[in-house]
């Protein structure tokens, strides 16, 4: 392969995402992370970040349908993210030396089933936030890597989420209440962040579940994800 420039020109049929199942060892989540969200659920300020986690079955590419279960069909939801990914293995890392672990950004939607996440009968008296989150696929990433020389610490990208044209989500990373240094740092106490891993850092208010009246995913609906200085990521809900 070469890097240098040539007059050749390619025919581009599909542009893939930048990471695939096989890539992804393992996906943490981070839960009511932005101010605006954590005001939408009428909740107060966390003092520590809450992890959860979903298996790399879940990544998808960009301009991929997402196959949404007969079970998780009810309520089906969306949450724009700002993704990490961390370059190289990290345990027990300070925050000032953050950064050194991170290899890039992506832009992710954390499909959510909100009944298997929040409704007593099927999530039992606790959110169950990893069974809910966890179908395959519901990880989309794209549309490509851009590393933290561009984007240092990534803390003032604005984030948007559409569905169908409609601006549901509109917020900013630096609402948030535990940014990338703080998250990688912690995520590392004790455990080791494997290369390739990834952190969704949660999402901004605007999710379906607190519209009024609530805005869930339909067959057949598109959600674009926008993050400035990464891009969008594209998918369309296919109910199997």
């Amino acid at each position: 392969l070469s890097a240098l420039p040539t007059d050749r020109k390619e025919a581009v049929k599909t542009l893939l995402g930048p990471l695939t199942p096989k890539d992804v060892p393992y996906v943490r989540c981070i839960g009511l992370n932005y101010k605006s969200h954590i005001l939408e659920t009428g909740r107060s300020l966390p003092t520590c970040p809450t992890v959860f986690s979903k298996p790399g079955t879940t990544i998808a590419d960009t301009n991929e349908a997402i196959p949404i279960p007969k079970i998780a069909q009810s309520q089906c939801d969306y949450e724009g993210e700002l993704c990490i990914l961390i370059g190289k293995d990290a345990k027990n890392i300070s925050e000032e030396d953050a950064l050194k672990y991170v290899a890039a950004y992506t832009v992710g939607n954390d499909v959510s089933a909100r009944d298997w996440q929040r409704e007593p009968g099927k999530a039992g008296p606790v959110p169950q936030w990893s069974f809910s989150k966890s179908f395959d696929k519901y990880a989309p990433l794209g549309p490509a890597l851009v590393s933290t020389s561009v984007l240092g610490a990534a803390d003032k990208q604005t984030l948007k989420t559409f569905v169908n044209g409609e601006l549901r989500q509109s917020g900013d990373t630096s609402d948030l209440c535990f940014g990338v240094k703080a998250l990688v740092a912690f995520c590392s106490q004790g455990q080791t962040l494997q290369a390739g891993s990834l952190i969704m850092t949660g999402t901004p208010g605007g999710v379906g579940l607190f519209m009024k009246p609530q805005g869930f995913l339909h067959d057949g609906d598109e959600v674009i994800v926008e993050i400035g200085g990464i891009g969008k990521v594209v998918n369309r809900m296919k109910f199997e």
